[in-house]
């Protein structure tokens, strides 16, 4: 089969129909009864399957929030799951966000790279082959999400009701494939309320504020302290440590408080060494001070648990894993007033065979101890596929007959919705060259990629689902 002529074949169509689905605005909005996460993704999803009938293909909606389109017959199930919401645009666009335009050989729009193009890309490839009229060995269903930008409500009450496929990919990351992803927690770490101090503090602390997501390092952190004497030491101070750390801050004195504030530098929550977490640095010059006793135990907390290490080792989750890599720790939100006390909200990543519950069960008794108590925990297991699975061999195999680039399947820290598979990697289409502009602005696709990322997923899924390169019990 010449996946390349098939492909060029479909090119207008292909680009028409991506076009129509990016100038929906599909945002997360208001939810109501016909629209659990807002209008916007829910127009989306009701295009995805308008296209889906249109060509003749089996569809159906789950509640309002997912949905499927799907091909062939067979026992066994093979999917692909893409979503179609998209983050807020953002300012500083070139363009219209949502009028997608080409620009250079690149369509400009947000959502075009992720994942709305790929999605596109995939459905293209499952519809040509149920055009050309083949006889399939396994169903092919494309699941559509919409809420993966989120909380991920799309495939939670996709899969209350629907059939889990035999195996699968999402188009929603890179090539050449990822076969693992490390567990991923968020969790609060919550000061229990102390008693005031005997006698008045020289320092008290009254707020710090730093981050708002777990999954971003905190880029700057901000602190009101009141100073009963010597307000000029302690600005002295600061400006000292400031030197000796190398760091970006300042200072300012309004209305008898002492504010800090500190500039680090942002990364994404699976790669905390990467970046700088500004207030845990302010928590560094802080923990130096003759603060009022729950300030000082705050700090005291941070420096013994939190500071200095990304590696899990001070929480007692230190782990690796030879492909996954090791535990990673961020404190993505740091949050202290003197009358509600203070909260760190630590998203912790970990690889395949560290024993969490056991470590998280230990670190809940250990930090009660230190007048903390962990909340709000959740959790999604590591996801791992064998480098050595046939459904890793065939789409690696069928990105390399496309693309000379012999890099390996890899694994990440960050989660995809392969995760919400039995069976399922990530796969595409980012290539090794791509310029990654998702959730930026001006996010953009080359239409040579668009059509390249087509070419692949029809080779893919023609081997698995027409021709059964994967024998019934290698798919289970």
């Amino acid at each position: 089969m010449n996946y390349k002529a098939l492909v060029e074949d479909y090119r207008e169509r292909l680009i028409d129909d991506l076009m129509g689905l990016l100038e929906i605005e599909s945002v997360k909005g208001e939810p109501t009864g016909s629209a659990p996460v807002g209008a916007g993704p829910k127009a989306a999803l009701d295009y995805m399957l308008e296209l889906g009938a249109r060509d003749g293909m089996a569809i159906k909606d789950v509640d309002n929030i997912a949905g499927h389109i799907e091909a062939g017959e067979g026992d066994r199930l093979f999917g692909v799951l893409g979503h179609v919401d998209v983050v807020p645009p953002g300012k500083g666009w070139d363009t219209d966000p949502f009028v997608p335009e080409i620009v250079d050989g690149e369509i400009v729009a947000r959502g075009v790279q992720d994942d709305k193009g790929p999605t596109i890309a995939a459905y293209y490839a499952m519809k040509i082959l149920h055009e050309e009229g083949l006889p399939f060995k396994y169903r092919t269903r494309l699941i559509v999400g919409t809420d993966e930008e989120s909380d991920w409500q799309c495939t939670e009450a996709y899969f209350k009701s629907e059939e889990m496929p035999d195996a699968g990919f999402a188009p929603d990351a890179a090539f050449p494939l990822i076969h693992g992803e490390k567990g991923i927690s968020t969790f609060n770490f919550v000061q229990k309320p102390m008693a005031l101090d005997e006698h008045e503090p020289k320092i008290e602390l009254k707020v710090l504020i730093s981050g708002e997501r777990y999954n971003m390092v905190p880029e700057d952190a901000e602190a009101k302290l009141k100073v009963q004497q010597n307000m000029s030491e302690v600005i002295q101070s600061y400006e000292d440590f400031l030197r000796e750390v190398e760091a970006d801050g300042a200072y300012e004195v309004d209305n008898g408080f002492l504010k800090l504030s500190m500039q680090g530098r942002s990364a994404h929550g699976s790669t905390p060494e990467v970046g700088v977490n500004a207030g845990l640095i302010l928590i560094r010059f802080l923990n130096g001070l003759a603060l009022d006793n729950n300030a000082a135990a705050f700090t005291e907390f941070a420096m013994e648990r939190l500071v200095g290490s990304t590696d899990g080792s001070m929480l007692g989750m230190d782990f690796s894993h030879p492909e996954m890599g090791e535990t990673s720790v961020n404190v993505g939100m740091i949050n202290y007033t003197e009358v509600d006390g203070g909260i760190f909200g630590v998203n912790l990543r970990y690889p395949k065979g560290l024993d969490f519950e056991s470590g998280m069960t230990s670190l809940k008794e250990e930090v009660y101890g230190q007048g903390f108590t962990v909340e709000d925990l959740d959790y999604q297991p590591p996801h791992y596929v064998d480098r050595e699975d046939p459904l890793v061999d065939i789409l690696t195999d069928a990105y390399r007959n496309h693309v000379e680039d012999d890099t390996e399947p890899f694994t990440i820290g960050g989660g995809t919705y392969a995760r919400t598979l039995k069976k399922g990697v990530a796969f595409g289409a980012m290539f090794k060259d791509t310029v990654d502009t998702m959730h930026q602005k001006n996010e953009r696709m080359k239409i040579d990629e668009l059509l390249m990322a087509t070419e692949i997923y029809l080779e893919a899924l023609h081997r698995i689902c027409i021709k059964g390169e994967m024998d019934e019990d290698k798919l289970l």
